[in-house]
């Protein structure tokens, strides 16, 4: 039994579609196992960026099989834009597809409430995606949800105008004004329906047990990041879904002893989309040298990305509760004109230094503690080898090493799905 996870350890945008879709090859299935169209899978090769939000990553493999697993929220809209974006590609993927029938699907109220629950927040707000995200996973723990499976029933049609009624006297709480145009939205929505009739539909329980027995090897490929976990990450400022390890055995139906191998991803420095919690946010001209030359933007919102320094007392703790083997940093190339580099390796709250995170990040006051390392200034474009890299980057990369007690494993020099350095 063999299951490989690669999850995001930061707050999401860390790289992890490029990094499934170099893995992929060496791998006959992969599986999204939780989260929605909010994620931002961006994959360059031949000259051309591909943007995935709900279909696995290794749809572009030659022969992989790929799962979008029952922990995911589907947006049938959403889907159907982006296969007709892979139509467009010419690429033939319709028998490598395969959605797990318990996934649960994203109604045009979902969004609306979305966006409304949002407005009222006020300054308080989140920083939602406005996807309907979070509406469809209170619907689905709230168990009157309706399921990919449940189109088949008799009772679907009633099911769903009791949802979206239900939905529409919700709207009335919040007593704000949203420009939504329903009738439209479900017209797109029930349209969109058809596509999903182009792909099998399994039970991913006996599905992924079937591949497992049959020595198939399994790449679990998770969305937004660690930090993010309804449980374990920065709350409220987080996501709906788990999106660590555990998210694996939930979202998937697989036990825990098929994981043989968790892949984190961190970038070389830290990243975040929308509100929340940062200790190590750069708001002055270093913080935006980052965004330019990092390209942060939201690959699914468009919205800038706040920048700073990497944490590793978040880091840490990310991979403490994700199970961590082995990482993956990202995006070194961007630090690749600083003359000094820096990296916090502690906090400083209630008057102690310490490693360790607290219990409310948003409300405790956190002063992050730096190294600081000089930079290399120079282009990684030649390097294809850890020993070629210049020897303060290789500083910089033991450093995180030393301090996290896991080995960088994958090293990714730049936006290709080539430049990429394997130890």
């Amino acid at each position: 039994m063999s299951i490989t996870v690669v999850l995001g350890l930061q707050w999401g945008d860390e790289g992890k579609g490029k990094i499934v879709d170099a893995l992929s090859p060496s791998f006959e299935l992969v599986a999204r196992f939780q989260g929605g169209p909010n994620a931002g899978h961006t994959l360059v090769f031949n000259g051309k960026k591909h943007v995935l939000h709900t279909i696995p990553s290794g749809i572009f493999g030659e022969s992989q099989k790929n799962l979008i697993g029952h922990g995911v929220v589907l947006d049938p809209i959403t889907l159907t834009k982006e296969v007709q974006k892979l139509d467009e590609t010419g690429l033939d993927y319709d028998h490598r597809l395969f959605i797990a029938q318990k996934v649960h699907l994203i109604l045009p109220t979902h969004r609306l409430l979305d966006a409304a629950s949002e407005a009222a927040k006020g300054r308080q707000k989140i920083g939602s995606t406005l996807k309907g995200i979070g509406p469809t996973y209170m619907d689905k723990t709230g168990r009157n949800g309706l399921r990919l499976g449940d189109l088949s029933l008799p009772s679907f049609m009633q099911r769903y105008r009791n949802l979206r009624d239900k939905h529409l006297s919700l709207l009335k709480l919040y007593k704000t004004d949203v420009d939504f145009d329903l009738q439209a939205e479900e017209d797109r929505w029930f349209e969109s329906l058809k596509t999903l009739e182009r792909f099998q539909q399994v039970d991913s329980v006996y599905f992924l047990k079937d591949q497992l027995a049959r020595g198939k090897r399994i790449l679990a490929e998770g969305a937004q990041g660690a930090m993010l976990d309804v449980d374990f990450g920065t709350y409220p400022f987080v996501t709906s879904s788990n999106t660590a390890t555990a998210g694996v055995c939930t979202g998937l139906g697989v036990p825990p002893q098929a994981i043989s191998e968790v892949i984190g991803i961190s970038k070389a420095y830290c990243t975040r989309v929308g509100s929340g919690p940062f200790p190590t946010e750069l708001k002055d001209e270093t913080g935006e040298r980052l965004r330019k030359a990092g390209h942060e933007f939201g690959a699914t919102t468009g919205r800038p990305r706040r920048c700073g320094w990497i944490d590793l007392p978040a880091l840490k703790y990310a991979i403490a509760f994700s199970g961590t083997t082995q990482l993956t940093l990202t995006k070194i190339d961007v630090l690749n004109e600083f003359d000094e580099i820096k990296i916090a390796t502690a906090y400083r709250y209630n008057n102690k230094k310490t490693d360790q995170l607290p219990f409310d990040l948003t409300h405790t006051p956190v002063e992050p503690l730096f190294e600081t390392l000089p930079g290399w200034q120079s282009s990684l474009d030649n390097c294809s080898s850890f020993d070629e890299l210049p020897p303060n980057c290789q500083r910089l990369i033991r450093t995180i090493e030393q301090h996290t007690n896991v080995n960088v494993k994958i090293i990714s020099t730049g936006p290709d799905r080539n430049k990429l350095i394997k130890r």
